[in-house]
């Protein structure tokens, strides 16, 4: 589907795809920290050191910040299915509609249930529950981002599904359908990625502590407990996660493949492309640098298999936008590279017992918690882009699947309020995070909010 201003079709896309991208910013933070929480929370049980329910207290509430940001931000895309991809929405609502409830029946519920007690319930529920409620938050997380990334994986690679006398999508194995292969290796990689982002983050305020000299044994813990879990999670997503995507996609989407790497003529011991740009009126990869075999070894297993070229599958079953397929992918790998050289040196000057003190080491990791959050959105980019032109992979094309009636004026007219909207949102957030990034794990504490403590607990 040509990407055409004129079309509604090309703004529905649009104003999805800037409302799931900034939506994610927040559920990839909240899945990726709180297994801190119950790492640090179960320390405390065992060990008794406060410094780890310090850790928890000051994290919990950035949690929470993140938590409610995301609900508000997700709910304008659940109302997309129905304004802006009803056809869609009728096609396949008996298949994907499954999970979305499942995921707001159990998994959502049962973490917003218990993020209130794991942020305000500490004295009132003691030690032991207040571990079991951090445990709850977090299986509530994970299993919320199992269930949607169960309907994503029917979109790349539909199975368990029925065509229903009237022509739409039904649900013929539920077992087939959540047991989705497609579904297990895209949670086991989101996953590692969102790790990574939380573990980013972790260290980065543990390196802003210490650089600020302040806060010493939170500054050393957050350190610590970053970079190690950022580097064992920067080497899951690369390998086995990544490479197990990688062969999915060769299976399943083999035309994919070839748009990600920009292969216009297929060929034995293909390589992946180091440098390179994509050429598609001309149908060939401009001034490449390849390591020969190693897209064969990664989608195939092996070095000489043989990899398909776009020209031996139909133009119209391209992606619609090879260009930037292709550099979001490999952007992706080059970010992800960087991080597991970044984590290894940090680890290692930790070892040492230097990093603390290497304080351009600790300049870089401050500074670097962005880039995961652009990595993830790279390659969810990777894996939407290259599965057009279809919403459901093989069987439903994205034309088909956007709201005729709404024309595109409505369309960009709802955009421009959600990119105010979020905005403010936007700024708000980093305002409230900023202010508990300031006030620290050991905020001062006035005489008036002992206070209003006191009464709290008395109520």
């Amino acid at each position: 589907m040509a990407s055409n201003l004129s079309d509604p079709a090309f703004w529905s896309r649009l104003q999805f795809a800037f409302t799931i991208t900034y939506h994610y910013l927040f559920p990839q933070l909240t899945m990726g920290l709180v297994w801190f929480l119950v790492y640090w929370k179960w320390r405390a049980l065992r060990t008794g050191e406060e410094r780890y329910n310090k850790a928890v207290r000051f994290w919990a509430k950035i949690f929470g910040l993140n938590f409610a940001v995301g609900v508000v931000t997700g709910i304008p895309m659940e109302f997309q299915f129905g304004t802006n991809w009803s056809g869609f929405s009728r096609y396949a609502a008996g298949v994907i509609g499954q999970t979305l409830a499942m995921e707001g029946m159990f998994a959502f519920f049962l973490e917003s249930a218990f993020i209130g007690a794991l942020i305000w319930g500490e004295k009132r529920l003691g030690p032991s529950l207040h571990f079991v409620a951090a445990v709850a938050v977090a299986l509530g997380s994970w299993l919320s981002g199992f269930f949607i990334l169960v309907t994503n994986a029917f979109m790349q690679h539909p199975v368990g599904y029925k065509v229903e006398p009237g022509g739409s999508l039904g649900i013929a194995s539920l077992s087939g359908y959540l047991l989705n292969p497609w579904a297990f290796v895209e949670f086991a990689h989101n996953q590692m990625a969102a790790l990574v982002t939380g573990s980013f983050v972790v260290a980065s305020v543990g390196a802003f502590y210490t650089l600020r000299e302040r806060d010493r044994e939170q500054a050393k813990l957050y350190l610590n407990a970053g970079t190690c879990v950022a580097l064992v999670a920067s080497l899951l997503v690369a390998f086995p996660t990544g490479d197990q995507q990688a062969k999915m996609v060769g299976k399943h989407q083999p035309v994919t493949l070839a748009a990600m790497e920009g292969k216009f003529h297929g060929g034995s011991i293909a390589g992946v492309a180091i440098v390179g740009q994509p050429n598609v009126a001309a149908r060939r990869l401009d001034n490449p640098m390849e390591f020969p075999g190693a897209l064969s070894f990664l989608a195939y297993g092996h070095f000489g298999s043989y990899v398909r070229g776009l020209d031996e599958f139909p133009e119209s079953t391209w992606p619609d936008n090879v260009e930037l397929l292709y550099y979001s992918f490999h952007l992706m790998i080059t970010l992800g590279t960087l991080f597991i050289v970044l984590m290894a040196l940090a680890n290692f000057q930790n070892w040492r017992g230097r990093l603390q003190s290497c304080s351009w080491l600790l300049w870089v990791l401050m500074l670097a918690f962005p880039f995961p959050y652009i990595a993830n959105i790279l390659g969810w980019m990777t894996a939407e882009l290259g599965r057009q032109p279809w919403l459901i992979y093989g069987i439903f094309q994205t034309h088909d699947g956007y709201s005729k009636v709404v024309s595109g004026g409505n369309v960009v007219f709802t955009l421009i309020g959600c990119v105010g909207l979020y905005f403010v949102l936007g700024v708000l957030f980093l305002c409230l995070v900023g202010r508990e990034i300031a006030l620290g794990p050991d905020p001062v504490v006035t005489s008036k909010s002992k206070e209003r403590e006191l009464v709290f607990a008395e109520t």
